[in-house]
């Protein structure tokens, strides 16, 4: 590894460098002020806040489901200013969220409110954009797997109700944060990557497919890569959070939270693969070029761009949503009047699932069912009755029935992208929410055959402090990708789980 520089400012007793990561995801957010001290990264959480979509009535009396992104900006200025308080040495912020999700601007103001990738709309965009350029053509020119929500078939929707009309600029949410606070308009590449519109070829907005399916090319900004300087916050930014506008930077990251993740993940050697499991798991494998087989489109697998340029070549398969989603709706039943729930804590129900003996059905994780919010262990029911398999009855049952389901959906994606891909996968690197999840790790190894290596659980802030790291002089700049992995393996204890 390069040598860390840990680089100081101002003259003796001045405060050591210091980064913050704003990490988003689907239903929380939180400030991480990170710091390099003696080569190994240190972090610390200065902020944690929901974020809960909302919705709202429209035409003809339906539903949308939004993003509250206003209140979730406020959570975000907060957070940073308690970064400032507690580092006055705050060189650089950088931006990661969930991906596909946009806010459509005219003379720099928003237009309505986000759109979340659950809301039903986008199946309309999908037959709009496939009457246009089918599935193939599609996998050609983006290299990613069909999933409904894509931007391409967001946007095909917005087109159709002619909201799109009236807007001059799009900008995915991490990037809109970004502007609110720098006021400079980019699109972070890896998200980039994510929206169906660039090229896969080089990693350029595809104009010739805007143009084609009705999308002006003048509303997609100029491109940045992880590393590349955004900008200083506006004067009334650094007012309100008490910052030094002249020595803080808005970085880009990996802003795709999945590549920032990606780009933590410990591996040792290139016969790995990974499992960034949190709401969803993208299970897949880091190459240096995209695979765009026939073969590969078939199996749903995407080619989406990760930091340094390396392709993350993965298929979304459900997560930890199925798991959360059950208990929840476990949690409201018990709080009905006269209810006698049998309990939905977290840890004692999967407690009670590693000591389940029946067996349990084992269901297909990725039907469109389990997709949208609602009562998940009526869609297992209803999954299980359709096949006459019986399905799970206590709720240990229901949890250990989630899990076996996780955990074969894992192997069988594994097993197809080193078919798919000619690499050889010896060892599964198990990153984020779900490596805490001690029997979803051992039902992992146990179904994969593989070893299983579990940890860091912040690999989403760590990837994201790092390319910050590089970028503000605190790491060689010349320090490659596995170059910064050597800092989270000796900074980040994991565990092993054999098969």
């Amino acid at each position: 590894m390069r040598p860390v520089t840990e680089r100081r400012t101002g003259g003796e007793g001045s405060s050591p460098p210091a980064l913050a990561a704003v990490d988003l995801g689907a239903t929380s957010g939180r400030v991480v002020v990170g710091r390099l001290e003696s080569g190994r990264l240190a972090m610390e959480q200065v902020a944690r806040f929901p974020n809960t979509p909302v919705p709202f009535t429209e035409g003809h009396g339906t539903e949308g489901l939004h993003w509250n992104i206003q209140a979730l900006y406020g959570a975000v200025e907060e957070g940073l200013g308690a970064a400032v308080r507690s580092a006055p040495g705050l060189c650089s912020i950088g931006i990661d969220s969930w991906a596909v999700d946009y806010a459509l601007l005219r003379g720099g103001r928003m237009l309505g409110v986000p759109y979340h990738y659950r809301d039903a709309r986008s199946a309309r965009g999908v037959e709009l954009v496939h009457a246009e350029a089918d599935g193939a053509e599609l996998f050609a020119r983006n290299g990613l797997q069909h999933l409904d929500f894509n931007t391409v078939f967001q946007l095909a929707a917005e087109r159709e109700s002619g909201f799109l009309d009236l807007a001059d600029r799009l900008l995915l949410l991490p990037d809109l944060l970004a502007y609110w606070l720098t006021g400079r308009a980019r699109a972070e590449a890896t998200n980039a990557s994510t929206t169906g519109l660039l090229s896969v070829a080089d990693r350029t907005w595809d104009t010739e497919l805007m143009r084609r399916l009705g999308y002006s090319p003048g509303l997609f900004a100029d491109l940045v890569r992880p590393g590349e300087r955004i900008g200083p916050f506006t004067a009334g930014v650094a007012e309100r959070l008490g910052a030094d506008r002249d020595r803080v930077q808005v970085t880009a990251v990996g802003s795709h939270d999945t590549a920032s993740a990606v780009a933590a993940v410990p591996f040792e050697t290139p016969d790995a693969a990974y499992i960034s499991s949190g709401t969803w798991s993208l299970v897949g494998l880091e190459l240096d070029a995209p695979v765009l087989t026939a073969q590969a489109r078939a199996a749903n697998f995407t080619n989406e761009g990760g930091v340094d340029g390396r392709v993350r070549f993965l298929r979304n398969v459900s997560g930890l949503w199925l798991l959360s989603e059950s208990v929840r709706t476990w949690r409201d039943a018990d709080r009905r009047p006269g209810a006698a729930g049998d309990g939905a804590d977290l840890q004692e129900l999967l407690d009670e699932a590693a000591k389940v003996e029946r067996e349990v059905p084992v269901f297909d994780a990725a039907d469109e069912r389990f997709v949208p919010p609602g009562n998940m262990p009526a869609r297992i029911r209803d999954w299980c009755g359709e096949r006459g398999v019986r399905p799970p009855g206590s709720r240990a049952e229901v949890v250990r029935s989630i899990l076996e389901s996780l955990a074969a959906a894992y192997a069988r994606t594994i097993d197809a992208a080193e078919e798919l891909s000619g690499r050889r996968v010896r060892t599964v690197h198990v990153v984020g929410g779900g490596s805490q999840n001690a029997l979803l790790c051992r039902l992992t190894a146990r179904r994969t055959g593989r070893r299983v290596v579990a940890g860091p659980v912040e690999a989403t802030a760590i990837g994201n402090l790092l390319v910050q790291a590089r970028s503000a002089g605190l790491v060689s700049p010349e320090a490659t990708l596995e170059d910064l992995r050597s800092i989270v393996r000796v900074s980040f204890p994991v565990t092993v789980y054999e098969p």
